[in-house]
């Protein structure tokens, strides 16, 4: 195993308040795979050896791995050990990230096409979200993603407009005009502040596509989308709403799930 996986599994573990502590283990070892700490078919540390370099019991560590395995991350081959699949699962919904990352994918083309960016009052559905009072100037960035060509979303992201404080203490407040940088919204936040953003709760219903957007992602009117409404939160507060509505010709979204319980 390289030494810097050896450095980063060996960062001390800590259990959040109400989450057992194979969670953490499995984060912590789902994270180096994600972030090729762990390379794909590489073969993982043995349970005694994991254990020792996270200060866990080995138990702890064999629960991790099951859990793991179950969502695809790696592979056991009897009597030789486990290893990091070759191809790993596609994250979806289930963390706060932007649109973009959720719908592209490896050798995929993925454009951000912007309709509009601009300073607009809340509506009624937007206020409650971006925590602002109805009325109170938000940020609009509506966008269209297109993929390989095919324009497969339509994105409208909210936040308040004025001054806020993201990144901890040592960030001082700003205005929210920050650089398009042809990505999404989030990305753009992501990008200026890191990812400070959260917790967060998708919901996801289905719906027509309506005239005007049908006209933006080549559909008809009566087409069905799927409508997937985000809330992000800050500091314990409302923040960042977006509804993205995908066309069935985005193929599959994944939602992760485990036994973890």
């Amino acid at each position: 195993m390289h030494e810097d996986a050896v450095r980063f599994l060996s960062q001390p573990v800590q259990a959040q308040p109400g989450s057992p502590l194979r969670v953490a283990v499995y984060s912590r070892i789902a994270e180096a795979i994600r972030n090729s700490l762990l390379t794909p078919g590489s073969m993982l540390p043995t349970e005694t050896e994991l254990g020792a370099d996270m200060k866990v019991s080995r138990t702890v560590v064999r629960e991790a791995l099951m859990l793991l395995e179950e969502d695809g991350l790696i592979r056991a081959r009897r009597g030789v050990g486990r290893f990091v699949a070759d191809t790993l699962p596609r994250i979806g919904i289930e963390r706060i990230r932007p649109f973009e990352e959720v719908l592209g994918g490896p050798g995929q083309h993925l454009e951000i096409k912007r309709i509009q960016r601009e300073r607009q009052p809340a509506s009624e559905f937007v206020a409650p979200g971006a925590g602002v009072e109805p009325g109170a100037d938000c940020w609009l960035w509506e966008s269209v993603l297109i993929r390989d060509g095919e324009a497969i979303a339509h994105l409208q992201e909210n936040i308040s407009a004025l001054p806020v404080a993201l990144g901890g203490s040592s960030a001082a407040a700003a205005p929210l005009e920050i650089d398009d940088g042809g990505g999404t919204l989030l990305a753009a936040l992501n990008t200026r502040f890191g990812k400070v953003l959260g917790p967060g709760e998708c919901q996801i219903s289905l719906s027509q596509v309506g005239p005007s957007r049908a006209r933006l992602l080549d559909l008809r009117a009566a087409d069905p989308v799927l409508v997937l409404t985000q809330y992000v939160r800050h500091g314990n507060r409302p923040f960042y709403l977006a509804k993205c509505l995908i066309a069935a010709r985005a193929g599959h979204l994944s939602v992760m799930q485990s036994l973890q319980s």
